[in-house]
């Protein structure tokens, strides 16, 4: 009995804790990022929380990520190459998805 009730405690916090980073998602980038990422899987990029990791601790993550999706490439990844700027992602676009995967290492 006590195992099923930690379980749906365990669980109502996995719950939370998915539909938290999806609430934070800025909605653009679900069309122009998700294509490739998402927040905790990877596609045909790595997850935001692996770049995040990554990152994690580096002083200059939002202006490195935003130089990164801006110029494309590998970028340190041994997956595809990332186009410039992704699938057309405008400047302001750019920066507040960098923001947000540096705040997911927080």
């Amino acid at each position: 009995m006590k195992s099923i009730i930690v379980s749906m405690f365990f669980m109502a916090g996995l719950i939370s804790a998915g539909s938290t980073f999806s609430a934070e998602l800025p909605s653009a980038a679900k069309g122009k990022c998700g294509t490739c990422h998402a927040v905790d899987k990877k596609g045909i990029g790595p997850s935001y929380m692996a770049i995040a990791e990554k990152y994690r601790g580096d002083a200059d993550v939002v202006a490195k990520l935003t130089a990164g999706i801006n110029k494309g490439g590998a970028l340190g990844w041994n997956m595809g190459k990332m186009p410039p700027k992704g699938i057309g992602a405008k400047d302001d676009l750019i920066k507040e998805m960098a923001e947000y995967i540096a705040s997911l290492a927080k």
